[in-house]
């Protein structure tokens, strides 16, 4: 969610040795390409859906066909995203880990600083049908920019904010918010009989981080000067940060027990079994499917943009994604690089995609009808308007592993009653800023 200029997280330290051992096999040599036993790769997946469990039997098909095509197997393992950098960053210095691995897209320049991954070059994409097959956006956060990027994205997202329209019906509220101001006095509305406006993943590092940057674009910060230096603290995050840990702690539109949601699933549960009527989200789709409800029952609108007098910047998401990267360290080059080819071919994004409710990331998959539902145009809208990418640099990681801890204490904080001050958040960040490697 180090020594080098990227640094190790110390999670990440204390996981890297056991991970030599318990990941030995992984990324095994079963043989080469070119001889004549059977090529066997081992791929780490981000979690998309609603379980581990769910994702495997979404992914299983698309992995038989390509295995049907190609002879090749692949052995897929669901990583959740609370373990998921960390695993990748001890697998980058161990030299043992899978051959293929999603990363968030964020992390990008991070894990290309690591010098882990295979670049793909001008030839490498041709192969994969240009550049210009791939969206912009997408293919921006793939790298520091002026290097060749290490992963080509696989799934775009961005974020949104999902409604219960029935929820909304019945409070009397005639459609979503379109002001800050709209959507806390929704919210309290909403928020009655055990049931809350909003839910929240307070104890997830990637999100925290996430709303930060989004939160903090809204009052005009940046969180690196032009000279690389973290500047996490400045007033402008401060507010930002207030701003979205006060939905919990002043007002009380957010349930408590949402500072311990961890996994990336949990809010979204409380939204799709109606404990819950809105959630800031990057997509639904296959956590609505297993709920057994409809997809219809659901809103989509843009997060409220800052009014622009107050000096920031007109941006309701980020270029959030999964890209696909390929480890330097793989026995199975020639076979990764098909599985990447595979992967980003125009038939697994439509499958994939329509499992994920995210958005195909080559613009030839987009005349399936399923990718012109008023969701999925609202998304792309974001995407292409209003969205902003997190910035491509090596010490990207450490912001989201760093600041985002430090949201999920001030939501710990939050829930046990205490006053969340604009001196209190300031000292969280502060202290964020002091532990960057380096200096920053």
């Amino acid at each position: 969610m180090r020594t080098r200029k990227l640094g190790f997280t110390t999670a990440a330290l204390s996981m890297a040795g056991a991970l030599v051992l318990a990941t030995s096999a992984c990324g095994d040599d079963s043989g080469s390409a070119g001889s004549d036993r059977p090529v066997t790769l081992t791929y780490w997946a981000s979690n998309q859906g609603p379980s581990l469990e769910a994702d495997k039997q979404v992914l299983q098909p698309e992995l038989d066909r390509f295995e049907k095509q190609t002879g090749i197997k692949v052995n897929v393992e669901v990583v959740p995203w609370s373990d998921l950098l960390n695993r990748i960053l001890a697998a980058a210095t161990s030299g043992q880990g899978p051959d293929v691995v999603n990363i968030g897209n964020t992390w990008s320049a991070s894990l290309q600083a690591t010098g882990a991954f295979v670049p793909f070059d001008d030839a490498a994409l041709a192969a994969l049908g240009g550049k210009g097959r791939f969206l912009g956006p997408s293919l921006a956060a793939t790298g520091a920019a002026g290097q060749p990027p290490t992963a080509v994205p696989i799934y775009g997202m961005t974020y949104g904010l999902f409604y219960n329209k029935k929820m909304f019906a019945d409070a009397g509220i005639d459609g979503p918010p379109k002001t800050w101001d709209e959507l806390i006095a929704d919210g309290k509305k909403l928020t009655h009989d055990g049931k809350w406006g909003l839910a929240v993943e307070g104890a997830s590092v990637s999100e925290n981080a996430h709303h930060a940057f989004i939160f903090g674009q809204q009052h005009g910060a940046d969180l690196f000067d032009s000279s690389g230096k973290a500047q996490f603290d400045s007033p402008q995050q401060v507010a930002a940060v207030k701003q979205y840990i006060d939905l919990m702690a002043v007002h009380k539109i957010v349930n408590p027990s949402n500072a311990e949601y961890a996994n990336g699933t949990e809010a979204i549960q409380d939204l799709v079994t109606g404990k819950a009527a809105m959630l800031m989200w990057q997509s639904i789709a296959s956590s609505v499917k297993a709920a057994g409800v409809s997809e219809d029952d659901f809103g989509l609108t843009p997060i409220p943009l800052p009014d622009p007098g107050i000096g920031g910047r007109q941006v309701n998401g980020m270029v959030a994604g999964i890209n696909l990267a390929v480890f330097k360290h793989t026995k199975n080059s020639d076979a990764a690089m098909k599985f990447v080819a595979f992967m980003t071919g125009k038939e697994a994004q439509q499958t994939l995609n329509k499992a994920y409710g995210s958005l195909p990331t080559v613009n030839d998959a987009y005349d399936d009808p399923a990718f012109q539902t008023p969701t999925i145009t609202a998304f792309q809208q974001i995407l292409a308007n209003t969205a902003a990418p997190l910035p491509q640099v090596p010490d990207e990681s450490q912001f989201e592993t760093l600041v985002g801890t430090a949201m999920n204490q001030m939501f710990a904080d939050a829930a046990a009653g205490k006053p969340i001050t604009d001196g209190y958040v300031k000292a969280k960040l502060s202290d964020a800023k002091q532990q960057m490697t380096g200096g920053n």
